[in-house]
């Protein structure tokens, strides 16, 4: 979308979220600036360029209210690298052996494979015709001097009603009959023998890994897995198979990597977005003292050079994080903001408190998202040929029982529709389709609701329901 002259704007960016979250207008409104911002640095005057940097975003609200959700659709919405970090982990970093500086390498992983993935749809028709030519080489291998794809040797009979002129035009004229078949789909099931590439795999554990860096152990790993020769492996299968085994490397070979990495790099850090979740659990309590607060506090530190702009080295190569939006979220029920070390504090200037659901949000949840819980249940029965229909007290019971269940046990958002959901279908999810059968439809009604949820409302332990 960043080359797309009909970028976005910030209303348009809005209407995107609204398919897929209902609510939260205040979170939408300041996700969709920020990202329309970054079309403006990128057209604004070059010498101001690289002065406008991001206004990072705080979100601050309970579980399951649709922070993450509201990130992971505006990356999708801009098509955009993205990644999610839950910043508690990097506490662990002694025991898991990571830095915060791997949340930038896996999103330059996303950057990657969004470029690559667009690189093959642009090359996926040439390579399907070296892919056909490759086929057709195992299936009628050219004549000795004739120009070839590759070297395979599985000749098939042939059959003619009139004898060409020599041996060539009896090939070409075989090898265009058999082009036909392949096109036409006649093959699929032959059998044939390519050669594919075998991933290199060093196998080597690394010895003393715990006294590297995570950035030193990638280029080992890489140094060592180059220079090592690339293997390729004779299988014995079907056109249909050889066709999507082929295709992989055949696309491989078309694509510049090298061009890959470098618009990698550009589009993580112009359009690249970081969600920092659960960024209240590395805020220090009000009181000061020893213990886990200092090991929270280490962790801002170290986020700190990441979100304000550093250059991390990855196997791509560096990026700089000053671009970089990063998007920060937590529920702040027993720490708040301010809790947070003052630095940090200001590198997320912009800060939007989500709304609690209600039984009207529950509702609409269930009924208007292109995601919807109900048409993704509505999904699953269609496979199966059996319809599935929701009457509309039916809903509105659904909504207000997940709604108590949140007030009476514990508020987990929108999440706990699913357990509702899971806990009102699973009986007939199970009987299709072995007692309930095709061209079936199956009806919830308020009555249905009812019976199958009131146990939920009763009883007060609901540790077995509880996501």
């Amino acid at each position: 979308m960043m080359s797309d002259g009909n970028y976005l704007t910030p209303k348009q960016i809005v209407a995107e979220l609204d398919k897929y979250i209902i609510g939260q207008n205040d979170a939408k409104r300041n996700v969709a600036i920020a990202l329309r911002n970054r079309w403006r640095r990128m057209n604004a005057d070059p010498e101001m360029q690289n002065e406008i940097v991001p206004n990072n975003i705080l979100m601050i609200g309970a579980t399951g209210v649709g922070k993450t959700e509201i990130a992971r659709r505006l990356a999708k919405t801009a098509d955009a690298p993205f990644t999610k970090v839950e910043a508690s982990k990097f506490t662990e970093v002694g025991y898991v052996g990571r830095d915060v500086e791997s949340m930038v390498r896996d999103l330059v992983e996303q950057s990657v494979s969004l470029v690559k993935s667009n690189k093959k749809e642009e090359v996926r028709e040439k390579a399907a015709q070296a892919v056909e030519e490759l086929i057709l080489d195992a299936l009628i291998p050219p004549l000795k001097g004739a120009p070839t794809q590759t070297g395979f040797n599985t000749p098939a009979p042939v059959e003619s009603d009139e004898m060409p002129q020599n041996e060539q035009e009896l090939n070409e004229k075989t090898r265009e009959r058999f082009r036909e078949k392949i096109r036409n789909g006649e093959l699929e099931d032959r059998k044939i023998e390519i050669s594919v590439q075998q991933p290199n795999a060093s196998g080597m554990g690394m010895i003393g890994g715990g006294m590297m860096d995570e950035s030193s152990m990638i280029n080992l790993q890489e140094m060592i897995s180059g220079m090592m020769p690339k293997k390729s492996k004779k299988r014995k299968v079907t056109i249909g198979d050889a066709r999507n085994l082929l295709m992989e490397d055949e696309v491989a070979k078309l694509i510049d990597m090298d061009e890959v990495k470098e618009e990698a790099i550009r589009k993580a850090e112009n359009t690249g977005i970081i969600f920092i979740d659960e960024i209240d659990k590395i805020a220090s309590s009000s009181k000061k003292g020893g213990g886990p607060d200092v090991s929270r506090e280490g962790v801002q530190r170290d986020l700190l050079p990441i979100v304000e702009g550093s250059s991390v080295n990855t196997k791509y190569g560096h990026i700089v994080t000053d671009h970089i939006l990063f998007i920060a979220a937590g529920a702040f029920h027993v720490s708040k903001p301010s809790d947070l070390i003052p630095e940090l504090q200001g590198r997320f200037p912009i800060r939007v408190e989500l709304d609690n659901l209600t039984k009207e949000d529950f509702l609409l949840i269930l009924k208007e998202p292109k995601n919807a819980l109900t048409k993704q249940y509505k999904a699953l029965m269609d496979s199966e040929e059996v319809a599935l229909e929701f009457q509309e007290d039916a809903l509105e019971s659904i909504a207000e029982k997940a709604f108590h269940i949140n007030e009476e046990v514990e508020n987990i958002g929108a999440r706990r529709l699913h357990t509702v959901m899971s806990q009102l279908l699973n009986e007939f999810l199970y009987d299709v389709p072995d007692k309930i059968g095709p061209n079936a439809k199956i009806m919830i009604t308020k009555q249905m609701v009812d019976e199958k949820l009131d146990s939920l409302l009763k009883n007060k332990d609901l540790g077995e329901y509880i996501l």
